[in-house]
C-alpha cells in the first residue's frame, strides 16, 4: 500500500485521478463492449502488445481498471484483476495454479462453492485436496506432498470462525515454493492484509463487503503482475468471467466507506457477542475477537478488529434452529454477508449444503449452528430481535424454566 496516505485516505483516492476524466469527481462508467482503433496498424500494435490502449471490455475497461488499482493498492500488492464473481475469481486462481494430478492443501473448512469446485477438479483432473487447520509447523510440512501446487485458505474460516497464522504458513510454503492463496473476505484489507504476511495471492468475494450494500455479484485478485497478467490473458479472457463496467462502479463505490462499516460491524458484532456468550439458550459462539477463541493471539497478529461475523450454536436441533430464523421480526434470512443489513443462514441447509455430512461435520459445522453477518443497524435491536426469538425456542424454554 502507499506508505504516503493512511488507509482510510487510500480508499477513496487510490486507482483515479478526476483531471484525467474532465474533472469528474466520480469514476465515469465507461459502457461499452469495444474501443475502436486510429488505424488498422494500430489495432495490430494492441493485439501484439506492442502499444497500451484499450481493445475489448473483456480484455480490460477503464472503469473496471480503476477498481483493480485501487484494490491492489489496498492489499498492498502488484496489480489487481476484476471478476464477475468471486466463485469466478477461485476457479480462475485455481486452474491457473494447478494440472492433471496435482495436489491443494486446504484449510479446515471452506465456502461451500469452493469445496464444491475442489470435488469437480478431483472427478475431472485428479485434483486431490487435503483440509487442516495447520496449527503448527510440523502439521503443515507433514501435510504438503511432492504434487502440492499451492496452499489455499481461508482465515476467519467460514463458517467457524478459525484463524490461520498467515505469517507462519507462507514461511514454510516458500522452503517448498507452494504458492499460498488466501480467501480474505471476512476481513476486508481494511482488518487484515495477507500480502504483508508473506502469502502470494488474495481472493475476495467483492459482492460482501467491499461492495457492501448488497447489490452486486463480483470477485477480485490480487497477487504479482507477472502472475495476474498470465490469467488476464488466459484463464480469465479464454473463460470469460470478467466483471461489467456499472458493477465496477458500485464496487468503487462502496469501498469509499470501507473503513467506516467495517468500524461498525466489527463495533456491533463484538456487542452482540457479549449478549450471546450469557445467553442460556447458546450453547457455544464462535468470534475472533473472543479472548477465550483457541486463535485469539493469531487474531491480535494479524487483524485490527474481530469482524462482522458471528457463527454460534443453539441448545436444540436442526429443527430449533431453523425455527430459530423463521422468529425473527427484521434480521433477513438470507446467504451472503458484509451488507449494511444483518443477514442470517443456517450452513448445513444452506452455504455448505453441497458439503457432505461427513466431512462438514469434521470442518466442525453442526446442525445447530448458525451464521450472522452483523449489520449496521443499532446493536440493541439486533440483540433484541435475536432475544425475542431465542426466548420462544421450545429447548430454551425448557432450559430456562429448570
Amino acid at each position: 500500500m502507499n506508505k504516503s496516505k493512511r488507509f482510510e485516505t487510500s480508499v477513496i483516492h487510490a486507482g483515479y485521478d478526476s483531471k484525467q476524466h474532465l474533472g469528474s469527481l466520480s469514476t465515469p462508467i465507461f459502457q461499452t463492449s469495444t474501443f475502436t482503433f486510429d488505424s488498422a496498424e494500430q489495432g495490430e500494435r494492441r493485439f501484439a502488445g506492442e502499444e497500451e490502449g484499450y481493445i475489448y471490455s473483456r480484455l480490460g475497461n477503464p472503469t473496471v481498471r480503476a477498481l483493480e488499482e485501487k484494490i491492489a493498492e489496498l492489499e498492498g500488492g502488484e496489480m489487481g484483476l476484476a471478476f464477475s464473481s468471486g466463485m469466478a475469481a477461485v476457479s480462475a486462481v485455481l486452474v491457473a495454479l494447478t494440472k492433471a494430478d496435482d495436489h491443494i492443501l486446504c484449510s479446515q473448512g471452506l465456502y461451500g462453492c469452493t469445496f464444491g469446485l475442489l470435488s469437480m477438479m478431483k472427478e475431472k483432473y485428479n485434483i486431490t485436496s487435503d483440509f487442516s487447520l495447520m496449527e503448527t509447523e510440523e502439521e503443515l510440512r507433514n501435510r504438503i506432498q511432492p504434487n502440492t501446487a499451492c496452499i489455499y485458505i481461508e482465515t476467519p474460516i467460514n463458517p467457524t470462525m478459525r484463524l490461520l497464522d498467515l505469517e507462519m504458513i507462507s514461511r514454510i510454503a516458500k522452503e517448498y515454493n507452494i504458492p499460498v492463496v488466501v480467501d480474505n473476505t471476512f476481513s476486508t484489507p481494511y482488518l487484515q492484509r495477507p500480502l504483508e504476511l508473506g502469502c502470494d495471492i488474495v481472493i475476495h468475494s467483492a459482492t460482501k463487503y467491499i461492495g457492501g450494500h448488497g447489490d452486486v455479484i463480483a470477485g477480485l485478485v490480487v497477487a504479482k503482475e507477472e502472475f495476474l497478467s498470465e490469467v488476464a490473458m488466459t484463464t480469465q479472457k479464454d473463460i470469460g468471467g470478467v466483471m461489467s463496467p456499472f458493477d465496477a462502479w458500485l464496487l468503487l463505490r462502496g469501498l469509499k466507506t470501507l473503513p467506516v462499516r467495517m468500524d461498525r460491524h466489527s463495533f456491533n458484532a463484538e456487542r452482540i457477542f457479549k449478549e450471546m456468550e450469557k445467553h442460556s439458550g447458546i450453547k457455544r459462539v464462535y468470534y475472533p475477537g473472543d479472548t477465550n477463541h483457541p486463535d485469539y493471539s493469531i487474531k491480535e497478529k494479524q487483524m485490527k478488529q474481530g469482524g462482522g461475523l458471528i457463527s454460534f450454536e443453539i441448545e436444540g436441533s436442526k429443527e430449533n434452529a431453523q425455527e430459530l430464523l423463521n422468529l425473527l421480526s427484521f434480521i433477513q434470512i438470507a446467504v451472503s454477508l458484509g451488507d449494511a443489513e444483518s443477514l442470517i443462514q443456517h450452513p448445513a441447509t444452506m452455504t455448505h449444503a453441497v458439503v457432505p455430512e461427513e466431512e462438514r461435520l469434521k470442518m466442525g459445522i453442526t446442525d445447530q449452528m448458525i451464521r450472522l453477518s452483523v449489520g449496521l443497524e443499532a446493536w440493541e435491536d439486533i440483540w433484541s430481535d435475536l432475544e425475542q426469538a431465542l426466548s420462544k425456542l421450545p429447548a430454551v424454554k425448557e432450559k430456562i424454566n429448570n
